[in-house]
């Protein structure tokens, strides 16, 4: 596939496939960022739930990624 042709959610980008968890954080960040924005009643203490909310979402994703590969690798060939 020619990179002239490309069409979003047709086909994958192939060039970013082997440093997608690269962008977990700054998209994690920019999701914390917005929704803190709207959420929070005062600036007082905005970044550190920023960052604590990244923190949260980050790890959460890695962990669930972590037990899919266990769940797939482990319990699927059992059934």
């Amino acid at each position: 596939m020619q990179l002239i042709a490309w069409i979003p959610f047709a086909g994958p980008l192939n060039s970013m496939q082997s440093i997608w968890y690269v962008l977990l954080v700054p998209l994690t960040f920019g999701i914390a960022v917005a929704y803190k924005a709207m959420r929070v009643s005062s600036l007082e203490n905005y970044w550190r739930q920023v960052l604590l909310m990244t923190t949260q979402v980050t790890v959460g994703i890695v962990a669930l990624g972590i037990l899919l590969i266990l769940f797939v690798k482990y319990l699927v060939p059992i059934l």
